[in-house]
């Protein structure tokens, strides 16, 4: 398998200046699209794509062939399709700590123009929207072309390339908000409505964008289909040994040597992601723990460090894999700091639609900030576990709070001597230059 067929997402990728249309073809661009379209019936096509195990990258895993199968694809009379179906591209990409879609977004707008008329071939859906967070400006930009482009060359519109299959896609600015990463609260935001999330059922796939059926799929979920109908099912397995097929573009932030992001087999150690691709710690540091998927997964210590970043042995792990962007915590940060401002991002960005997430996540700021300034009680330590618990899986509106909590429980659970050391002696200490242990009274080293 040559090199450029190892990382089928990022190949074509140019930040300086993306390919046009033509010059997107010319590299095999649109090969996918022409063959679903010309070669496929939509049901072949959702056929390809449950048998390539393709799960979704945006942190639930979800299989994509299984929620493409839930989209009535006819009526209860057995003779027309629903007179509208909506596919949405999820780009509003506001968790911390990832920032792949973007790359792909400003590197190679076509690539994700093409999967979304696939993905609409294969589901019946009459119109497709891009939704973007807000401050991703260069990408509106870019896929703003790329769709101009498309249109003029019949890849968009009516009857598209001679078929009978007609398609129309938009780019829709965010507001800018956290929640609508949550696909029905950003469906309520396409509407025009509060950003809340929707209690379930009924689901998107039945009732979703204007009460019919819709799917929301992350960009770079999206971004495998040219691929998977260029090459087939096989080949897309074949990219990974592991049991999750395909790609994964990971990412590493924090005090390493060189940040950034890699196309690599789903199941790629977090020992090599870490040392062979981000260059190891910054000189003079250690690792200390790391967020394997984004800032709302539990943290990881050295001991994990061979585990492969897939969905299940992460979570055999204690954590999620979520987004696959690991925030890489060094032996002179503080953890305490590092939660504190996890939390403080959280508080600000929910919906406040329910109590545990409305009141408890500000609540943990309170304590938290607290602790970190030195003023910390035993109890507080109490209080932080009985948040963890208020906010937990099963006793909120969405997964927002549970998320939010997932650092902060954990961190008790890893580094609980730092909180204590707060609390006893107002702040944690580090061994400075000088050889003296000093105590910082009143802020840390985060």
């Amino acid at each position: 398998m040559t090199e450029l067929l190892k990382r089928p997402l990022t190949q074509l990728v140019n930040l300086e200046s993306p390919l046009s249309l033509s010059q997107y073809i010319s590299e095999g661009g649109y090969q996918g699209a022409s063959k679903a379209l010309h070669e496929y019936s939509p049901k072949q096509v959702l056929d390809l794509v449950s048998n390539s195990g393709l799960k979704g990258r945006g942190g639930a895993g979800f299989p994509t062939g299984m929620k493409w199968g839930c989209v009535p694809m006819f009526a209860d009379n057995d003779d027309k399709a629903p007179e509208f179906k909506y596919l949405v591209a999820n780009a509003d990409e506001m968790e911390p700590g990832t920032f792949k879609d973007r790359y792909l977004l400003e590197g190679v707008p076509h690539q994700l123009v093409e999967s979304m008329i696939i993905g609409s071939y294969t589901m019946a859906a009459n119109r497709g929207y891009i939704f973007l967070r807000g401050e991703y400006h260069l990408a509106a930009k870019r896929l703003q072309q790329a769709i101009d482009e498309a249109y003029q060359h019949n890849w968009l519109g009516k009857n598209i390339q001679g078929t009978q299959f007609s398609f129309d896609l938009y780019v829709h600015t965010s507001a800018g908000r956290y929640i609508c990463g949550e696909e029905t609260a950003l469906i309520n935001a396409l509407e025009g409505r509060r950003a809340i999330p929707r209690a379930k059922p009924p689901f998107p796939q039945m009732s979703g964008l204007f009460g019919k059926p819709t799917v929301v799929n992350n960009v770079e979920t999206l971004s495998n289909l040219p691929h998977i109908l260029k090459h087939g099912a096989a080949w897309f397995k074949a990219l990974s040994p592991d049991s999750d097929s395909g790609t994964k573009i990971y990412a590493a932030c924090g005090r390493v040597k060189t940040p950034g992001l890699w196309e690599l087999p789903m199941g790629t150690t977090i020992r090599e992601i870490l040392y062979q691709h981000a260059g190891g710690m910054a000189d003079g540091l250690k690792l200390r723990g790391l967020l394997p998927g984004g800032a709302s997964t539990d943290f990881l210590l050295p001991e994990h460090l061979d585990t492969p970043m897939d969905f299940d042995s992460i979570a055999k792990a204690g954590s999620r894999l979520g987004t696959g962007g690991l925030i890489v915590l060094d032996d002179k940060s503080c953890p305490v700091a590092m939660v504190l401002n996890l939390i403080k991002f959280f508080a600000q960005e929910s919906c406040g639609w329910c109590t545990p997430c409305r009141d408890g996540t500000p609540w943990a700021v309170e304590v938290l900030t607290r602790i970190e300034n030195g003023r910390g009680r035993k109890e507080d330590l109490d209080s932080l576990h009985n948040l963890c618990d208020f906010m937990w899986l099963g006793k909120t509106h969405c997964a927002l709070a549970p998320g939010a909590v997932e650092p902060l429980k954990s961190a008790l659970r890893y580094f609980l001597d730092d909180f204590e050391q707060h609390i006893d002696h107002g702040c944690c200490s580090y061994k400075q230059s000088t050889n003296q242990q000093t105590k910082l009274k009143g802020h840390c080293h985060g």
